[in-house]
């Protein structure tokens, strides 16, 4: 293993006419590659994780169809990274736009400080949505965290303001609903402030949720001291399910006795901290939160207005040996980090907010470097303030975001003016004052004129919040109302292992005709492809909405059965109902932008024109919309140019305008192939499958594989404009190509699959792929069937037979036939490790003894951290212990998703087997004891704990143990 200390990350200068322009008090900004250090991930999986019931911050877990990374290098590398440097006088900054954007390093030039955690290093760990995770700097997620495609690259450009401004923006689309989220960091010349400028646009035509957390890390040590506003009194767990006190944490957190700590008890400081932590803040009237560094007199500021942004936490991996064996398999040298994480529209994890289709929301968050002044007790944009008392003494700190020369600054108390001063301030150059004084705190004003007044509130008792609790089962809910509610919130926040269709189905069962419940319902299938079942609830929601009035006060059920008429060929049909729809103005938006699809579609364009622009007069900011209108004006010939360039002030990274305008556009396949699927519902078909025709040529990435999904529309493209031979000839090619992280999933791709199945039933690619794209949506049967169509046809395909094995398993209620197929699998790829660990796993269910286990598994695939761990524990059970520790022993380990303190508990199980007792593990398992066991996430009864955070056993096989 390399354990060299890492190389510094060198940052170069400006280029010489930027430097010019920045000695002159400009912000500048450029694209330049930067060295780091890198320990690389492995290769993603070619088998599809089907991950239903993982548990996964708090919610849903599953990363379908993202390709899944199980390893990581031990081995680092010098690599060169692409980067963008942005700068102004006082800040330093560098985005890295293929590790999703985020800002690895934020330098305070003036105290030569880096205010967020600079990791000199890119050492992954395996705690991220898909895999890879790495620490240091700020990572923006969305639409969930970890943000899915952290370790992905984004789009990024450099924007130029009138003002002087720099902008980087970063765009992409996410990975599972393929909404657009962007991005931008900002610096202006004459002020400290790092503004994020945020565009979240939901491109889809169905209602959306999504979270929004920033999670700066700050390097710390004893002396660092995280600062929130002086009204907060209490702090939350992980979906409120644990409530203390704060700073002084006044009871058992995290399995803590922070009362009984005699005196560490401070939930501020690092250094009191012995568990992996966090905390939430409940409640507050103010806008700021960050971190001191009292041992270099600098720190971080965070502004952001708490009516749209009140989420201020933070985690930590706990001042400990357990945390400190985290923060090594993080970071070669940098040392331990807190994470200070604010989040928008949301004050705690999991809680997700809603968006429309065609919505986009829009905010701004801000950091700013502090220095000399200690703590912060208040703050806004302008300046950070500290006013204490102590042995008779106020101290007075000012620090401002811009030069103030000749500020005026004040100390009133008692009806006075206690002291006055006119001083020079600047970022870097704070200014600090002491006078004496008898009075309180509260008894004292601080203000610093025409920028901030202060004065220290009196602590007042807050009630203290109501920690949240398991909903009750459907049986024992009282209403329908309450029913539905529940099935809502358990949709919203995505539970990973309680289901909204058994309340649901509940308030159907005890009234059918439940309008709201039928919604939600069509909804649910209609998102899975199950168009039919769709169609049934979304038409009984209307008839018990217009039994007694024709008007209902909402059009979402005729919203969504105009997408569902649409998916099903009922073009007429769909038009009517979406028409009705947009009778009211909560929908009207985004059925106008339906209706301009059909229009175009049928090649109505000033239909689609007047449907455009009525879409475009209720939200401005929809991107589908313009491009609609776009389209149509271009037909029309009309002045799309300027359509074209009001989408591009907006977003300069909206890809379908970019094509649409004839400029270089996303290099990415799977947004390629979004923009391809966009034109296709436009009825620009010509252009569609143009694009699709190029991505079905393209290779695969770490993202994933499109060819094959990207041949099979533009073959269904081709059947409807009439070119039937020019379809076969896509689908022969569909079949052929490399089909390597091809996971499909969405309703375009399902209606390609079909229209495949339709041309040629015998064909066991569009087979197999249908069932990847069925299974993940829950239609586990449809999805078996398809599988063993699939091996049926083509029995050498060792994902279809493993996915097949899985399927068998879990819901076939066929455990010989899943053992048969994994056997099939191996038979044809027994090179691959994971299907000899996912096959000893199924053995394992199938109480196989260790001995028999542990005779087939190849000493090949002990490469695998989870094989090897598992082929330990299978030694020490067959009374092999010392050759149990000499593999544990033998090379590095990692932690991975679902088996935290697997290797630990393999490492004392042969250490007590041989009698050794307790032994400390060395560095290389990658674990330590932790100071605290959770509690199990199942129950004694055998019921799942509602807030349990992780089910490792039901990672990949959910049926029962079959002993």
């Amino acid at each position: 293993m390399n354990i060299a200390a890492s190389a510094p990350i060198h940052l170069p200068s400006a280029p010489p006419a930027l430097a010019a322009q920045l000695s002159n008090g400009g912000a500048v900004a450029w694209r330049e590659p930067i060295e780091i250090d890198t320990y690389e991930p492995g290769e993603p999986d070619r088998y599809p994780m089907f991950l239903d019931q993982r548990v996964y911050q708090g919610s849903s877990g599953r990363v379908y169809p993202l390709p899944f990374v199980d390893s990581v290098s031990h081995e680092k590398t010098a690599r060169v990274w692409d980067a963008i440097h942005i700068e102004n006088e006082w800040i330093r900054l560098v985005v890295l736009p293929e590790l999703g954007g985020r800002i690895h390093v934020g330098y305070d030039k003036k105290a030569d400080y880096d205010f967020f955690y600079r990791n000199n290093v890119i050492k992954p760990a395996l705690v991220g949505l898909a895999g890879p995770w790495v620490s240091g700097g700020v990572e923006f997620n969305w639409p969930q965290h970890h943000r899915p495609a952290t370790f992905l690259p984004v789009e990024c450009t450099i924007e130029h303001g009138d003002d002087g401004s720099v902008t980087v923006w970063s765009s992409d689309h996410d990975p599972f609903a393929r909404m657009k989220g962007m991005h931008g960091v900002r610096l202006h010349p004459d002020r400290a402030v790092i503004e994020l400028v945020v565009r979240l646009h939901n491109r889809t035509s169905e209602t959306q949720t999504f979270l929004w957390w920033a999670n700066v890390a700050a390097r710390v040590h004893d002396d660092y001291q995280s600062f929130f506003p002086t009204d907060v009194q209490w702090v939350a767990d992980h979906a409120r399910r644990s409530i203390t006190a704060f700073p002084q944490a006044d009871r058992e957190y995290y399995g803590v006795d922070y009362a009984a700590r005699g005196g560490a008890d401070r939930l501020d400081f690092y250094r009191d901290i012995p568990v992996p932590t966090s905390y939430m803040v409940t409640s507050t009237r103010d806008d700021f939160f960050g971190g001191y560094d009292h041992a270099r007199g600098a720190g971080f500021v965070h502004w952001a207005d708490r009516h749209i942004a009140p989420g201020k936490k933070q985690w930590t991996w706990g001042n400990a040996p357990f945390g400190h064996a985290w923060d090594a398999l993080l970071t070669d040298d940098d040392g331990p980090y807190v994470e200070l994480m604010a989040g928008v529209y949301t004050d705690n994890q999991p809680d997700f907010a809603w968006i429309r289709p065609g919505e986009t929301k829009t905010f701004s968050q801000y950091w700013y470097p502090i220095q000399g002044v200690g703590v912060v007790h208040q703050a806004n944009l302008d300046a950070a303030v500290h006013l204490s008392v102590a042995g008779g003494s106020a101290h007075v700190g000012v620090a401002t975001t811009a030069v103030r020369p000749s500020q005026r600054v004040r100390l009133l108390g008692g009806g006075e003016v206690l002291a006055e001063w006119t001083a020079d301030v600047a970022p870097g150059t704070p200014f600090v004052a002491d006078v004496a004084t008898t009075l309180e705190p509260h008894e004292l004003t601080l203000e610093v004129v025409g920028l901030i007044t202060w004065t220290p509130r009196v602590h007042v008792d807050q009630p203290e919040p109501e920690p949240a609790t398991e909903p009750a089962r459907p049986a024992d809910i009282g209403s329908v109302d309450e029913l539905y509610l529940t099935g809502l919130h358990l949709a919203q926040y995505r539970h990973p292992t309680w289901s909204p269709l058994d309340y649901w189905h509940e308030a159907l069962r005890r009234d059918p005709g439940d309008a709201r419940s039928h919604l939600a319902l069509a909804e649910h299938h209609h998102r899975r492809a199950d168009y039919p079942a769709a169609l049934r609830h979304a038409e009984a929601a209307l008839s018990r909405l217009t039994a007694r009035n024709g008007n209902p006060a909402q059009g979402e059920a005729s919203y969504r059965l105009g997408l569902v008429l649409s998916r099903l060929g009922r073009g007429d049909d769909a038009y009517d109902a979406l028409s009705k729809a947009a009778w009211n103005g909560e929908w009207r938006q985004a059925a106008s932008v339906e209706l301009a699809r059909l229009d175009a579609r049928a090649g109505r364009y000033a239909d689609a024109q007047r449907h455009a622009t009525e879409a475009l007069r209720r939200d401005a900011d929809d991107s589908r919309a313009r491009a609609l209108l776009a389209v149509a004006l271009r037909r029309l010939g009309g002045d799309a140019d300027r359509v074209l360039a009001e989408a591009l002030a907006l977003d300069p990274l909206d890809q379908l305008a970019l094509h649409l305008a004839g400029r270089p556009s996303s290099a990415d396949p799977a947004t390629r192939l979004d923009v391809a699927m966009e034109l296709a519902s436009a009825g620009e078909l010509t252009a569609a499958i143009a694009i699709a025709i190029a991505v079905g040529g393209g290779e695969r990435t770490a993202a994933g594989n499109e060819a094959p999904v990207a041949l099979y529309l533009a073959a269904s493209w081709f059947d409807r404009i009439g070119e039937p031979a020019d379809a076969a000839a896509a689908r022969s090619a569909a079949r052929a190509v490399d089909a390597t992280l091809a996971f499909p999933s969405l309703l375009d791709h399902h209606d390609a699959l079909v229209a495949a199945l339709a041309a040629d039933e015998s064909d066991a690619r569009a087979h197999a792929l249908l069932g990847s794209l069925l299974y993940h949506h829950g239609r586990h049967g449809e999805a078996l069937a398809h599988w063993l169509r699939a091996v049926e046809l083509d029995p050498t395909d060792p994902v279809t037979l493993r996915n097949a094995a899985i399927a068998s398993y879990n819901h076939g209620g066929d455990a010989d036939r899943a053992a048969r197929l994994y056997e099939l699998a191996l038979e044809t790829a027994p090179d691959h490790a994971r299907l000899w660990y996912e096959s000893d796993q199924l053995w394992k269910r199938l109480g196989r003894s260790a001995a028999d286990r542990l005779a087939r598994i190849p000493l090949a695939a002990l490469h695998r951290d989870d094989l090897a761990v598992e082929t330990a524990e299978l030694l020490t059970a067959t009374g092999h212990a010392g050759d149990a520790l000499a593999l544990l022993s033998s090379r590095p380990f990692a932690p991975w998703e679902g088996g935290e303190g697997r290797a630990l508990a393999a490492w004392d199980g042969a250490n007590a087997a041989l009698g050794n007792g307790v032994v400390e593990p060395p560095a290389t398992l990658g674990e330590a004891r932790p100071a605290f066991t959770a509690p199990a996430p199942v129950r004694t009864d055998g019921t799942t704990d509602y807030f349990a955070t992780s089910l490792p056993d039901l990672l990949l096989f959910t049926g029962r143990t079959v002993s």
